[in-house]
């Protein structure tokens, strides 16, 4: 065989052998391809999805967590929005890994993992469900009941992440074996292929060796136990052996990418649950501690070594001097009670200024001489300080400084700045506990002295009903006396002695009917004014623990708050009830004809009881016929109050069915034979249906009788005073109508009202023929209302809304009483607007005080003091060179007819009865002071 033919068929087997070999190596680089795609977009992929289950899982947690320490705080809505996300993050990861997973045991898992999480989202739902119902008593013993099913939960989950990672394991060893068949087939070609081409040329053979040699080399020093660096082939032939050293180090590149990102990864993983973990053990202290000394001394205890500091201190505002500081509550440092300072202000140093900019402070280059941290064999300088504030509604409550001999790490950081965004809302409740209780326990005592207060009005109230009914029975006889006389005139000559003598019984009886209604008069407004004197401090103070603008009160707290407010309210209106009664019977009742807006009144009722139809499961139904008139003149006050006491009788006593309210123009057999139905044909009908109990025709009329129901068992079932038809049917006689009753025992009640339309007010008729002639009726509105200020319209929609607010801010009141719980409730409130607040406790402490303050804004003065009363103070203070003109605002408990015309003739600048409606107050005083 001649040379050239030996070389041809050499080169014939070299490329008939390359070809093979390279078939060979392509196989195994795309199995190791494969294995490492199944690697990092299978294998990581599943590990990923797990991962995040767990994340929300624990997210979910942590949050019913943080429910359970502090209940008090927790937002229902904000908690059960986050663990229905969660929820359907997680089902949809679920989901995901079913459509993925292709192995059994995998899905075997996966399916123990979703059976332990639909019992635990059960107990998701039942703690949601729970809070929304204000069951929060309920939710730890439902937590602690699914705790072992929780850690069960997680140990599955951990088993098919770890079964995962061992299946990526798995893949990365068989990746592993076909790199090592890779290498024994390329050396095993090669040595064949140097036997075979012996005769190819020396050149062929060493560059062959060579690139061999540099692409063993490059495979023997991989380091498979850290791919974060792999060195380079750095062959730049472009045969195929080049190739293999191009997709070698493509390889290379992305091991070390898919390696690094999973170091990342982990490292984030770890981080993260290092951080949960030690946060919620921090957070977990918060319910253990009602002083703000011990949670400071356990806080910091527990935080400094879990964020690796040396020192650690607890500064914690107090509020209760001129100025505000931060005092040292609790140290970390073996003990070092000498840690840092005792107290700053806010601005002083580094601390002060964390405070004033409520930002995190680091300080990384501490200076050499700056030591604090003490050991047994001296002082060290710390590497790293960190000062943080602790925020509550956009204001620093405490700061907390921590020091250490390494720099802090990112991790460390996070772990402070996650706990102490509630440790603010645990101080604050605890600062605000006490003076809370205390808070309550005086209003109950004051709810106990009212109360019993109220039962001794109502005893004497009934005496003078009675005294009122035996009066009536004697003026009766006089009548019927009168009646003989009468007959018998025609012997008047005889029976002179007689009839002169019945007239001097007469007039003696009327005397003391007349003395009777003056004691009565007097002793009401003495009565209102002891009413209404305690009642005022605690209405007011009830409110504003009601409101709790900072936010100290719990919800619990806050619904004892609302039901003394709320009980209090109940019982102004028993005694308004109780004096309307009584100015009707002795004629001192005003009546003010004006203008009503019949739409308004109509969807004035339809929103004030649209609710109470909700809470009752109502149907509830205001409809007005177009003939009724757009503009209707009568008084809107007494109206409104009769057609609410008529509407709140229907709600009380109807238990299902529905409530209608009806108003049309009155047809002539409505009101024929009414004393007004010959000076006007334009009449209102007000109709009132329900289906109620109803009342049997016996007591039909007894229910119009005051303190009566229709028997002594509807009165404990439904409760109530007996009152409002009473009230109602008195009134409805003052604007010249009537209000009846038509029902059927069982089948509901329909109650009319029928009133006409005086556009020039009461028109005079003959005494007697109304029940109503003693009340003093004007054809123009009078100028007060007996319960509130109406000064430049300051129920609403007053020129006080159109400032800004600030007009009492910096202003100096004098506030006038002798009562200390009315002091102490204005002395509160006014203080929170930022006003100056002087206190007298009579007249004379008022002038004394005027005389020598300089600058005084304006005054609110009591009418009914001792040693000198509101009255002659005002007089007094309009006689002095200084501060005549000064703003007087009188408060009174009185109410009674004529007490504002003469609070105005002593000098008064406005107006206003207790008990006081703070909005009210401070709307008024705006007024004057702007």
């Amino acid at each position: 065989m001649s040379f050239k033919r030996k070389q041809m068929m050499g080169l014939g087997l070299t490329v008939f052998f390359l070809f093979i070999l390279m078939f060979v190596i392509l196989s195994m680089v795309n199995g190791m391809k494969a294995n490492m795609l199944e690697i990092v977009e299978d294998r990581y992929y599943k590990v990923n999805q797990a991962t995040e289950i767990r994340q929300l899982f624990y997210q979910t947690d942590q949050q019913l967590l943080s429910v359970l320490t502090d209940k008090d705080s927790a937002d229902s809505a904000m908690t059960a929005e986050l663990v229905n996300a969660n929820h359907e993050g997680i089902q949809t990861r679920v989901i995901n890994l079913e459509q993925e997973l292709n192995r059994q045991k995998s899905k075997l898992l996966l399916k123990e993992v979703e059976q332990a999480y639909e019992s635990y989202a059960q107990m998701q739902n039942s703690f949601t469900d729970l809070m929304g119902s204000g069951e929060m008593d309920s939710l730890e013993a439902l937590y602690r009941s699914e705790r072992e099913n929780r850690n069960a939960l997680l140990i599955k989950l951990g088993e098919f992440k770890e079964y995962q990672e061992s299946l990526m394991a798995d893949s990365l060893k068989s990746a592993n074996e076909t790199y090592s068949q890779l290498v024994s087939t390329l050396v095993a070609a090669v040595a064949l292929a140097i036997v075979l081409i012996v005769g190819v040329t020396v050149w062929v053979i060493r560059s062959t060796g060579r690139n061999i040699s540099l692409i063993t080399k490059g495979i023997k020093e991989i380091d498979y136990q850290d791919l974060s660096t792999i060195s380079r082939l750095n062959i730049e032939t472009k045969d195929e052996i080049g190739e293999i050293a191009k997709a070698f180090n493509s390889m290379a590149d992305s091991l070390e990418n898919y390696y690094e990102k999973e170091q990342r990864y982990s490292a984030e993983i770890s981080e993260q649950n290092w951080i949960q973990s030690q946060s919620a053990s921090l957070v977990s202290i918060y319910s253990q501690h009602v002083t703000i000394a011990n949670l400071a001394d356990d806080f910091i205890s527990r935080l400094a070594p879990a964020a690796g500091a040396n020192l650690g201190v607890v500064y914690v505002k107090d509020d209760s001097g001129s100025k505000p500081v931060f005092r040292k509550q609790a140290a970390y440092a073996d003990g070092a009670e000498d840690a840092g300072r005792d107290f700053f202000y806010e601005g002083e140093g580094i601390a002060g200024q964390t405070a004033r900019d409520k930002k995190t402070v680091f300080l990384q280059d501490v200076p050499e001489n700056y030591k604090v941290l003490s050991t047994g064999l001296g002082d060290v300088r710390p590497k790293s300080i960190m000062m943080a504030p602790v925020m509550l509604k956009d204001e620093a409550v405490a700061v907390v400084e921590l020091a250490s001999l390494r720099p802090f790490t990112d991790a460390q950081i996070k772990l402070l700045d996650k706990v102490i965004e509630t440790l603010g809302i645990a101080i604050t409740n605890i600062s605000g506990r006490m003076e809370i209780e205390r808070l309550l326990a005086e209003s109950q005592a004051q709810t106990e002295e009212l109360q019993a207060q109220a039962e001794e009005l109502q005893s004497q109230s009934e005496e003078l009903q009675a005294q009122s009914e035996e009066m009536q029975s004697q003026s009766e006889e006089l009548r019927m006396i009168n009646e003989q006389l009468e007959e018998r005139s025609r012997d008047a000559e005889m029976k002179s002695e007689e009839l002169q003598a019945a007239k001097e019984e007469l007039e003696e009886k009327a005397k003391q009917l007349g003395l009777s209604s003056k004691y009565k008069s007097e002793f009401l407004a003495n009565m209102s004014h002891e009413l209404r004197t305690p009642l005022n401090s605690i209405l007011l103070l009830s409110e504003m623990l009601a409101e709790d603008p900072d936010q100290v009160l719990t919800e619990e707290q806050k619904e004892f708050s609302k039901v003394i407010h709320t009980s209090g309210q109940d019982l102004l209106t028993l005694i308004n009830d109780i004096l309307d009664l009584s100015k009707v019977e002795v004629g001192k009742l005003e009546i003010s004809f004006e203008e009503v807006n019949m739409g308004e009144m109509s969807q004035r009722m339809k929103q004030h009881f649209t609710q109470v139809a909700k809470h009752k499961n109502l149907e509830f139904t205001v409809s007005t016929s177009e003939e009724v008139p757009p503009v209707f003149n009568t008084d809107e006050q007494r109206l409104q109050q009769i057609v609410k006491n008529l509407l709140s009788n229907a709600f009380k006593f109807t238990e299902e069915g529905s409530v209608a309210v009806t108003f049309e123009k009155a047809s002539k057999g409505d009101f024929f034979g009414l004393p007004l139905s010959i000076y006007t044909n334009d009449w209102l009908k007000i109709t009132v249906l329900d289906t109620g109990i109803g009342i049997s025709p016996e007591k039909q009329q007894l229910i119009f009788e005051a303190f009566q129901q229709a028997d002594g068992a509807t009165m404990r079932k439904y409760g109530g005073t007996g009152l409002g038809l009473s009230i109602s049917k008195e009134f409805a006689q003052l604007l010249g109508g009537i209000c009846k009753v038509e029902s059927e025992e069982g089948k509901g009640s329909r109650f009319t009202l029928v009133i006409p339309n005086l556009p020039n007010g009461m028109p005079e008729i003959e005494a007697g023929s109304l029940a109503f002639e003693e009340a003093a009726v004007t054809a123009e509105p009078v100028p007060e209302v007996p319960e509130a200020a109406e000064t430049k319209d300051a129920e609403g929609d007053t020129e006080a809304e159109q400032h800004s607010g600030t007009e009492l801010k910096d202003k100096t009141v004098i506030v006038v009483d002798d009562d200390h719980r009315n002091i102490y409730a204005l002395k509160n409130a006014l203080k929170k607007e930022g006003m100056n607040v002087l206190t007298a406790e009579n007249g004379m402490q008022c002038l004394d005080l005027i005389m020598g303050t300089e600058q005084i804004d304006i005054v609110l003065m009591d009418i009914m003091m001792p040693v000198m009363d509101g009255y002659e103070t005002m007089k007094r203070l309009r006689g002095l060179d200084r501060h005549q003109d000064v703003p007087i605002i009188a408060l009174t408990a009185k109410a009674m007819k004529g007490d504002r015309e003469k609070c105005m003739e002593a000098g008064a600048t406005d107006y206003i009865s207790k008990p006081l409606k703070l909005d009210q107050l401070l709307s008024v005083m705006r007024v004057w002071l702007s």
